[in-house]
Order: structure tokens, then C-alpha cells, then sequence
């Protein structure tokens, strides 16, 4: 059994019930909650105890039931700072032992997995609140492209909006700057009820911020962290995730310019003419949301399927030649492809690009079979 420990704002009406529907038929996971004074929601704190000291009194009564995992359930961290929440995480374990974390922190981190750069945003707050939390998630390399807000400071009363008011205030914040992906910033309201009707309407997942906060708690407590039914996000985040890991470190082994995986899965809603995940170096370029090419149409893949090997390609002088889109657009001059099987069929492959041609050593190979090992193990689960 699996328990976390939320730390929930006073006011907060939302949290608790939200979380038990998203549990709902998962008997290996448990939460208890303790509470800290949340008021009103402003710049300058007041009306609320987001104070380290209150923070670790909360994080002590929780780690007398067990817990695993100890979560600030609330959002103060994206206009207040990522690091005043990295420093209640830090004094919670040093007091505790326990792993902590936050929603601000989960947000960015789901922004982190799901490759988002360009967010809409939709919160209950006042214009000045919204401010700091743009500037704050620029800081950690996320633009907020455009955003909605209902003005509101009394935290009580942000969850009295109707799923109607929940579903304006989504779809609203995305209609400019063509998001990757639209967060509902806020604990205390629900949006997890109406997020699979946004998703359908606007193309893009919803990052609820109690959807994700739980999400994270889950993977760092080591427990199963997909929940199937609410919507795009906590039916592809923990595989997501693990993509990310996988690409991240064949880039690092690789030491090349940007690793990518493409999946097929209809049931988590995957497709390969987007990227699962990307890890890309210094500088280079995002290929991640670009769906342009039909990828199953291009003569790389289709040596792949054939062959079932990795293909090494030190420069492009020889078939199969990639995309000239590849070549042109994105600057790729070298690449190694790894194809994932399962069940028979290519279900997945691993790109690495480097935008110089190089040779591939046997260490490169050897790294990309161990990723395509791990995807196939991922795919298997």
C-alpha cells in the first residue's frame, strides 16, 4: 500500500474529493491530509501561512501516519517561486527523511515530460498573480502564450465554479498563441471533471493541477502512476515520463544533438507522427510537436520495418535517405534509428540526430539497443 500525505489549504474544498474520485478502484493507493491557513491569494502572501516553519509543523503530523511521499497541495509556488518551494521540499525531508514535493513542481514537471515550451494558462486569480506566475514558468523555460482568469482572492469561493464556468475559463486561455498544452492552475478547482470535454475541444491536454500533483506524488513514491478514464494527461504522464528518461539518457551516453522516440498505441492515444518524448541539447531545435510528415511514408522507416535493425547512418550519401525536411528544416546530418517491436509489428523507434556528420562508435550502438531494451520493456507493461 502506497500513502501519501497532503498538505491542503484550510479553505481548500476540492482537494480531498477530487483525489478520492481519481482513486477510485485503486486499492493499493491511500492519502491522508493535514491542513495550513490559506485565505486569500496574493502576491505578497498575506492571508496565507506558505512559510517554511508551517510547512514542516504540517509535513511532522503527516509522517506520524507513514506516509511515503509528503505533497504541498497547492499552487503558491508558481507565482511566489519554484525555489521557495524547492526550499520547503528540502526542509520537509531534512526534518522528516520523507520525499517531498509540490503542484507547482509537478505542473513544471508534467510541462518537462510532455516536451511543453509554449502553455496556456487558466487560473481563478487576480491579473498581478497571473504576472508572477508567467514570469516564473518563462524562468523555467515554459512561455505562457496566453492565458484566462476569473480576478478572484478568496480561495474559498474558487471552488464554487460550475463545471460550465471550469470549462469557460479552459477553453478561453487557448484561444491565442497556439498552446502545446493548457494548465488549470489552482488546487481548489475541479477541472478534472471537464477534462476530457476541453481536451476534445481544443487539441491539447489539460494539466490539472490536482490531476498532476497526485500524478507526481505517485511516481515519487515508486507507485503506478497511470489513472485511466480522466483524460490525456493521467493516461499518457507516466509513460511519458519514462520515454523521457530513456531519450534523455541515449542523448547523454550518445553525446549527440537531440534523441527522440515515436510510439504507436491506440489505447494511450499515441501516435508516431508526433514525438512520445525528445531530449535535445544546448540550443537545438524542438522537434517534438511538428506532425507534418506522414512518418510510417518515409523510406527510413520503411527500411526499418523491413530489416528490423539499426540503421547507422554516419552522413546521408546513400539510401535510405531521410526526409529532406529532416536535413533542411531541423539540420540533421547524421542519425541512428532504432526500431521497438511488439507483438510481432515495429511498434516504436529511437532517433538519435547529430547536426554534423560523425561517426557512430560501438558504444553509440550499444547504447541505442540498450534505449530500444528499455522502450520494449515500457511498451510491455
Amino acid at each position: 500500500m502506497t500513502r501519501i500525505g497532503m498538505i491542503v489549504p484550510s479553505s481548500n474544498t476540492s482537494v480531498e474529493d477530487t483525489t478520492s474520485r481519481l482513486l477510485a478502484g485503486r486499492d493499493d493507493v491511500s492519502f491522508v491530509s493535514t491542513r495550513i491557513r490559506v485565505q486569500a491569494i496574493s502576491t505578497d502572501g498575506a492571508g496565507a501561512a506558505f512559510d517554511v516553519e508551517s510547512m514542516v509543523a504540517a509535513a511532522r503530523l503527516l509522517a506520524d501516519a507513514k506516509v511515503d511521499v509528503i505533497v504541498w497541495n497547492g499552487t503558491a509556488g508558481s507565482w511566489l517561486g519554484v525555489e521557495h518551494d524547492r526550499t520547503i521540499c528540502a526542509a520537509i525531508t531534512d526534518d522528516t527523511g520523507l520525499p517531498a514535493t509540490t503542484s507547482t513542481l509537478a505542473i513544471l514537471q508534467a510541462c518537462h515530460d510532455f516536451g511543453v515550451t509554449a502553455l496556456a494558462l487558466g487560473t481563478p486569480y487576480t491579473e498581478d498573480v497571473v504576472e508572477q506566475i508567467v514570469a516564473e514558468y518563462r524562468s523555467s523555460g515554459i512561455d505562457v502564450v496566453s492565458h484566462s482568469e476569473w480576478g478572484l482572492t478568496d480561495n474559498f469561493s474558487f471552488a464554487a465554479a460550475s463545471d460550465d464556468e471550469v470549462t469557460n475559463l479552459l477553453i478561453g486561455a487557448t484561444e491565442q498563441g497556439d498552446p502545446q498544452a493548457v494548465a488549470l492552475v489552482c488546487t481548489n478547482v475541479d477541472g478534472t471533471g471537464v477534462t476530457r470535454a476541453v481536451e476534445q475541444k481544443v487539441g491539447v491536454p489539460v494539466i490539472d493541477s490536482i490531476a498532476a500533483t497526485l500524478w507526481w506524488a505517485l511516481e515519487m513514491a515508486g507507485a503506478d502512476a497511470r489513472i485511466r478514464g480522466w483524460g490525456i494527461f493521467l493516461e499518457q504522464a507516466a509513460f511519458r515520463h519514462r520515454a523521457k528518461q530513456v531519450v534523455t539518457e541515449l542523448r547523454e551516453r550518445t553525446g549527440c544533438d537531440r534523441t527522440t522516440v515515436r510510439v504507436d498505441d491506440a489505447a494511450l492515444g499515441l501516435h508516431v507522427d508526433l514525438c512520445v518524448a525528445e531530449s535535445c541539447g544546448a540550443g537545438i531545435r524542438s522537434i517534438q510537436h511538428d506532425p507534418s510528415l506522414d512518418q510510417r511514408a518515409l523510406e527510413t522507416v520503411r527500411w526499418l520495418d523491413e530489416t528490423r535493425r539499426v540503421l547507422v547512418q554516419p552522413a546521408f550519401v546513400e539510401p535510405p535517405f531521410p526526409p529532406q525536411a529532416l536535413r533542411d528544416v531541423y539540420g540533421v546530418s547524421a542519425q541512428v534509428l532504432g526500431p521497438v517491436e511488439r507483438d510481432g509489428e515495429v511498434a516504436a523507434w529511437l532517433s538519435a540526430h547529430s547536426l554534423a556528420e560523425r561517426g557512430w562508435s560501438d558504444d553509440d550502438v550499444a547504447a541505442m539497443n540498450d534505449a530500444r531494451a528499455a522502450m520494449a520493456d515500457l511498451l510491455g507493461r
